[in-house]
């Protein structure tokens, strides 16, 4: 028996190398004796011992570890060893992404170290494979990219198992008994994950919210919040603190402020809009020339740095805009009320006032702090009305909108098909129309880019379900209100750039060279082309394919696939221009109601307008990034709640044929955007009986072996839902054939 027994224990040790190597650069800094090795591989017998010791000193003599202090050592400092973020793969593998080399590093599953998507880690980089390819092991966990996690609990006798909604996540979360919180079997939940003990295979956690049962609306949209950790209401504190605030008008505070009361102002929102952010104002001078007066809310004035309000709103950093809701940046009383634009009514605001020609040229301009009255607030419905009751001598055919529809003053009627007042809205309307389209042409002209996607917005009834689905364009209207809110972000950004002082710019890069190849090989498959000799000739030949495609079948698919290939709008203090916009200077000041950056622009407008030194960069740095990382997060939000609603949508509509058009071929299935509705769901290879279909990734198809039916890009073809789950957001068609 001692024998047998003294035999066992002097067996060699499997890959004891890699094993000695992998604790060495996990933690390569912190020195390694036999004994913390042997107690990490979990072995205790002296024969395990002595190997450990053995290859300690071979690994020493090879030079691929050092001996720092007697006994203890370390891996041989390398520069292999790079930090970058994880990006989670299939199957439990990850890249990661760093700035040090041209190419994403590979992980296996085991080698990700208890990484998770979207960590910041430290790798180190072994293994150069075939193609240039590299692989790696994460080494260390840097920072977590998030510790709080939405998912479906599973509850057994004594434990139970949160699995997350989301594909990146390749591990569940145990949580013990006593940490359920009161969660009920099957129940969606919002976990946080507290600790990923060294030999457990998953991570440990507690439910800290009970969102509810899965299909359920309330539950489903605040999964979606809670997913992106962002909130969906204020906390009771903030909630008194901003009920304190005085939002009566002083007359002592009008005396500090240009008093535009008296000019002609209006709004023109969408006929929802419960926060009217920016009003018009329009006046004729003495000289023949406008005086144009684009007013803001001051936002600035009520919400106080240092205030718990304020670091609310820094933290929420934008209001969220879901199918069914907005979450908003600032509390109610605010955002509806004091800093509301409503007809009727005194406010104060921030404003750039433009003296212009009728050639839409600026002659003057002046930014400061005003006091302003709103005349009449229009929808962009009841404002495209009134364009479009226009010839180019005048106003015509206004017997089809009344009073009423247009929610003007009174004093302000319509006689004889037009208005008869000094200064009507109207005019005023159609004369800021015409500026506009002239402000636009000169924009297209210098190589902006005209993205005029087609919005899906759904109708829903009084329990939130969606009762059908219609587009929404940009009309005249629009693009009335956008050309003057440019003039001003523009302008204000010119403003104080020209003085080399700290500010909060709104940038867009140029397009990615690979992003533009990848779309010119996918518009080719539908006849269109890209000239991309340089930037005009990219901007020119741009704005011609959307222009092209608009009415197609394809529109949707090439509009989303475009603007895909462009680089993303962030916020910076670091001025590049704006690319899309053409513009050289840019920012955002026109809506601090829901972005938190334009807060930080009136702000440092006023610094500066007050003559004070340039703020410190490196802290408006900061909050630029926390900007732009709470949009991305607001983006990925609405966009999940738009893709909710569509498969809530198609789950009453399953017996029903549709006819869409192919957006996307992958090896694992075809995606298919129905026309009718933009809805897009996903036909798996594996249905597919008629035949066996191989995937050609270079044609963007699908072939069968035997019959050859092709389906690629483009294609229109007849599908019926075969699954719409709304628990993991997805929608399954069954393919009809071609139409």
């Amino acid at each position: 028996m001692k024998r047998t027994k003294n035999r066992r224990s002097s067996n060699k040790i499997d890959n004891l190398t890699q094993s000695i190597l992998a604790i060495l650069r996990k933690d390569h800094s912190q020195p390694h004796n036999y004994k913390q090795i042997a107690a990490k591989l979990g072995l205790d017998d002296a024969s395990s011992r002595n190997q450990i010791i053995k290859k300690l000193k071979d690994l020493q003599g090879k030079q691929t570890i050092q001996e720092v202090d007697r006994g203890k050592y370390i891996i041989t400092p390398s520069e292999n060893y790079y930090t970058g973020r994880v990006d989670m793969a299939g199957r439990g593998q990850g890249y990661i992404i760093t700035e040090d080399l041209e190419e994403d590093i590979y992980v296996k599953s085991k080698n990700l170290n208890k990484s998770l998507h979207g960590d910041t880690v430290e790798v180190y980089v072994f293994k150069r494979l075939k193609g240039g390819k590299t692989e790696g092991e994460v080494t260390k966990i840097i920072e977590r990219k998030k510790t709080e996690f939405v998912g479906i609990i599973s509850i057994k006798e004594n434990f139970a198992f949160v699995e997350i909604n989301d594909h990146k996540m390749h591990t569940d979360i145990f949580v013990p008994k006593a940490k359920i919180n009161g969660a009920e079997q099957g129940e969606v939940v919002l976990v946080e994950m507290e600790d990923w003990p060294e030999k457990a295979d998953s991570p440990f956690g507690r439910v800290i919210k009970r969102l509810g049962m899965p299909g359920e609306h309330n539950t489903e949209i605040h999964a979606i919040l809670a997913q992106y950790g962002l909130p969906y209401e204020f906390p009771s504190e903030v909630e008194e603190y901003a009920n304190t605030i005085d939002t009566k008008i002083h007359p002592e505070e009008i005396k500090k402020r240009r008093d535009m009361r008296k000019d002609l102002t209006f709004t023109i929102d969408p006929k929802d809009a419960k926060d009217f952010d920016d009003a018009l104002s329009f006046k004729t001078l003495k000289n023949g020339n406008y005086e144009i007066g684009i007013h803001i809310a001051d936002v600035s004035h009520y919400l106080q740095t240092g205030t718990m309000l304020d670091d609310e709103a820094y933290e929420r950093a934008t209001s969220v805009y879901l199918v069914d809701r907005v979450v908003p940046m600032l509390p109610e009383i605010l955002s509806n009320g004091a800093c509301s634009l409503r007809p009727h009514e005194e406010k104060y605001t921030f404003s750039a006032v433009f003296e212009m020609d009728k050639n839409a040229k600026i002659l003057n301009q002046w930014f400061g702090k005003t006091v302003t009255y709103s005349d009449a607030r229009f929808a962009y419905e009841e404002a495209q009305q009134i364009i479009e009751a226009s010839t180019p001598t005048g106003l015509r055919d206004f017997d089809s909108i009344s009073v009423e529809q247009l929610t003007i003053p009174a004093e302000i009627s319509i006689t004889d098909k037009q208005y008869q007042v000094e200064k009507p809205i109207a005019i005023a309307i159609l004369e800021m129309d015409r500026l506009a389209k002239i402000l636009r042409t000169k924009r297209m002209n210098a190589g902006a880019i005209s993205f005029d996607k087609v919005e899906v917005k759904f109708r829903l009834d009084e329990n939130s379900e969606p009762a059908g689905v219609y587009f929404k364009e940009s009309k005249d209207a629009n693009k009335l209100i956008e050309e003057f809110m440019l003039l001003a972000n523009r302008s204000v950004a010119e403003y104080i750039g020209k003085q080399k002082k700290t500010f909060v710019y709104r940038v867009h890069d140029e397009p990615d060279d690979e992003k533009i190849a990848a779309l010119e090989k996918i518009i080719k498959q539908f006849g269109y082309k890209l000239d991309t000799r340089d930037r005009n000739t990219t901007a020119k030949s741009m704005n011609a394919l959307l222009k092209d495609v608009h009415g197609r079948k394809e529109q949707n698919l090439i509009d989303t696939l475009a603007i895909r290939s462009m680089s993303k709008a962030v916020y910076t203090t670091n001025n590049i221009g704006h690319y899309g916009l053409a513009f050289d200077y840019y920012t955002h000041f026109t809506s601090p109601i829901r972005r938190y950056p334009d807060v930080m622009v009136h702000r440092l407008l006023q610094r500066y307008l007050d003559n004070n030194e340039s703020a410190k960069e490196e802290t408006f740095e900061e909050k630029c990034r926390h900007s732009s990382d709470m949009e991305n997060l607001a983006t990925r939000a609405e966009r999940d709640s738009i893709k909710y609603m569509q498969i809530k949508f198609m789950k009453d509509h399953q017996d029903e044929e549709f006819l869409g058009v192919i957006s996307g071929v992958t090896e694992w299935g075809i995606y298919i955007e129905i026309i009718a509705n933009k809805c897009e769901g996903m036909v798996r290879i594996q249905d597919m009986r008629d035949d066996r279909y191989e995937f050609i990734k270079e044609d963007y198809a699908v072939v069968g072996q035997k019959y050859r039916n092709v389906y690629t890009l483009g294609d229109e073809v007849l599908v019926k839902v075969k699954n719409a789950d709304l628990e993991r957001k997805h929608l399954d068609f069954t393919m009809l054939g071609a139409s």
